[in-house]
């Protein structure tokens, strides 16, 4: 199943909006790539050392990628069913993450078999985390308990059971390897210290809490859920300092930026906001669908969002400055190539040498080149390309079906590309030349949008149209294949037979028969 691409952010304020250096900063994103995973995608956590790979948990695998080329390093399919909480230690060598068969393993990043299964809650695990001195690893379940292990022998340590309901969001501590943060849908958040053997702390959210975080400082604590985003003051007791409400749905996640600690949301209904000093909304990122998880890169290079259709999208910032570096540092080539002059005339005895062309790629061979999959499908599909030349269109569908990422290129479109790729299959899906291909593209397409075509009435229309098609399609060949066999049949009987004769008599014989006669 996958859902419509998203928007591309514009570089230019709207009219009236105000102009800030933070508006300026969350604008210079790139447009999203995006990324088709096995299901919803969960919970996303990049590493805290360079590189800063990032893993993403989705469905039964969890997956390590590379920040700037999206290629997965390394996956962990250990799972019998949905896997949660997949997050990295300090050092970025090891992996935690929880399961719904109520099992926690342990991965090294470098390898593929789990080091260590922890046993012990009855329920799912969609809260793991390390504590921060790497030894020590912190749980929470469906079970309504929170638990820590040991990561040296595998065994428990120590056990709370203080939440009446589910427990789905939890933090722990980089300061103190004694404290972490669990918040629970009975609307509470409690902080925990392991020195005292329970709960020291306890803020009412006031609805399910979905995520939780600290400040670096772990001065401030921030809860959201519902659709409502708190900070907490725990120098003061746990006293709330802001209750934010800029979301229309339930928000699902939150985490902080690396620069000036700004607060980035995300939400079901679709939105990611980004939050000045003064909890003020300076900048919004829109999707296709609902978002469950967010994160951003050490550096703030990258922002990945989760949807709940499977999509990944990945933002890269842009960097104006390289690039005019670059062009700066360029030399210009002269125009000519004569070796006295432009105006020098070539004598005859003169011996020109001509100027190599270059050859220049086209624009979706250069985006084919650098792997950006979805883009050159729509460079393909441009209106002059497709009505003039649609053996372009389904030479680059060719190629990506070679390369095996068809079905990357094709998920993931909003409204206005699918349409159009849509119109393009129903024109030309009946030409001889394109239509072996342009039926699998037609299955591809079917198969990921039958369940979000109701959600756009033109959509639905030219996906019931194509299925028309291809049924009339279908009856026309039977059709033929019928009288292709009738014509068959009377070719056969019309073909004339040989007689076969008998020898011929010798000539007196044959003047005594006359004379009989």
């Amino acid at each position: 199943m996958a859902s419509f691409k998203p928007t591309k952010v514009h570089a230019y304020p709207k009219l009236g909006e105000k102009v800030t250096e933070d508006t300026l900063y969350w604008k210079s994103y790139k447009a999203p790539v995006q990324i088709k995973e096995f299901g919803a995608v969960t919970r996303i956590e990049f590493s805290p050392v360079a590189p800063h790979n990032y893993v993403v948990t989705a469905s039964t695998r969890i997956q390590v990628y590379r920040p700037q080329s999206q290629e997965p390093l390394q996956s962990f399919t250990r799972f019998r069913d949905t896997a949660y909480g997949g997050s990295f230690r300090g050092d970025g060598k090891l992996l935690v993450a929880g399961s719904e068969e109520g099992l926690i393993r342990l991965f090294d990043v470098s390898g593929r078999v789990a080091l260590r299964q922890f046993r012990g809650h009855s329920k799912a695990v969609h809260v793991t985390s390390f504590l921060s001195d790497g030894y020590r690893v912190m749980s929470g379940s469906d079970d309504l308990s929170c638990r820590m292990w040991d990561v040296a022998n595998g065994t428990q340590l120590s056990s709370y059971t203080e939440h009446t309901d589910y427990i789905r969001a939890g933090a722990a501590s980089r300061l103190n390897p004694d404290l972490y943060i669990t918040g629970s849908y009975d609307h509470t958040v409690k902080l925990f210290d392991m020195r005292v053997g329970g709960s020291v702390m306890t803020m009412q959210h006031g609805h399910p809490v979905e995520s939780v975080l600290l400040y670096p400082s772990e001065a401030l604590l921030v809860s959201a859920g519902g659709r409502y985003v708190k900070v907490w003051d725990l120098l003061k007791g746990g006293q709330q300092l802001v209750s934010l409400k800029n979301h229309h749905k339930t928000v699902t996640c939150a985490c902080l930026s690396t620069t000036d600690n700004k607060l980035l949301t995300g939400s079901l209904d679709r939105h990611v906001k980004v939050y000045n000093s003064s909890y003020k909304v300076v900048h919004n990122f829109d999707y296709a669908t609902s978002i469950l998880s967010l994160a951003v890169a050490p550096d703030d290079e990258v922002i990945a969002v989760g949807m709940t259709n499977g999509v990944l999208s990945v933002r890269h910032r842009k960097h104006t400055e390289d690039k005019q570096e670059a062009l700066s540092k360029r030399r210009r080539t002269p125009a000519y190539r004569v070796f006295k002059g432009k105006n020098y005339i070539a004598k005859q005895d003169d011996f020109l040498v001509s100027k190599t062309v270059r050859q220049h790629l086209q624009k979706h061979d250069r985006q084919l080149k650098s792997f950006q999959v979805s883009k050159a499908l729509d460079t393909a599909l441009e209106t002059w390309k497709r009505f003039s030349k649609p053996e372009v269109t389904v030479a680059v569908m060719m190629e990506l079906n070679r390369r095996g990422t068809l079905k990357n290129a094709l998920a993931g479109r909003d409204e206005q590309n699918l349409t159009t790729l849509l119109n393009f299959i129903i024109k030309n899906i009946t030409d001889t030349r394109f239509s072996r291909l342009l039926l699998k593209v037609a299955d591809m397409v079917i198969d990921l949008y039958h369940d979000v075509a109701p959600q756009s009435s033109i959509v639905e229309r030219l996906l019931q149209r194509l299925l028309e098609l291809l049924g009339r399609e279908a009856e026309l060949q039977q059709e033929l294949l019928q009288v292709l066999g009738i014509l068959d049949t009377l070719f056969a009987s019309l073909t004339p037979r040989k007689e076969v004769s008998g020898p011929a008599a010798p000539p007196g014989m044959q003047g005594s028969q006359l004379q009989a006669a």
